[in-house]
């Protein structure tokens, strides 16, 4: 196990992504939690440490889990790989034919790499 403050900036990163991903700012999350802008900015920055509690309260704003955000590995992983761990859950609440005409969005730009 990893020491407590060593993915302090993995979850900072994360916080960020979600909170951006959410389409949120830093004041809208600040107000919503009852906490100033600074305090946002500054857990975002890995300045200043999350609670338990607080880490919780984050991942229901974001509609993530707490896993997710305390995820060790993230160190490791890069954040392309976060990016499309929020577009999964996006995409999941897609109408199936929103999915479908996504899908062979992808599938033409995945050919026109391929013929590029």
């Amino acid at each position: 196990m990893s020491k407590p403050d060593s993915n302090m900036p993995a979850i900072a990163n994360r916080l960020r992504l979600a909170r951006e991903q959410a389409g949120l700012s830093q004041g809208q999350v600040a107000k919503q939690l009852g906490m100033h802008r600074p305090t946002i900015s500054e857990i975002e920055a890995g300045r200043r440490r999350v609670s338990a509690d607080e880490l919780a309260t984050f991942a229901r704003l974001y509609d993530v889990s707490t896993t997710w955000l305390m995820d060790e590995q993230s160190e490791m992983s890069d954040a392309d790989q976060d990016r499309i761990q929020l577009a999964a859950r996006k995409l999941a609440h897609l109408k199936p034919e929103d999915l479908d005409r996504l899908l062979d969005v992808i599938k033409t730009l995945r050919t026109q790499e391929d013929n590029s």
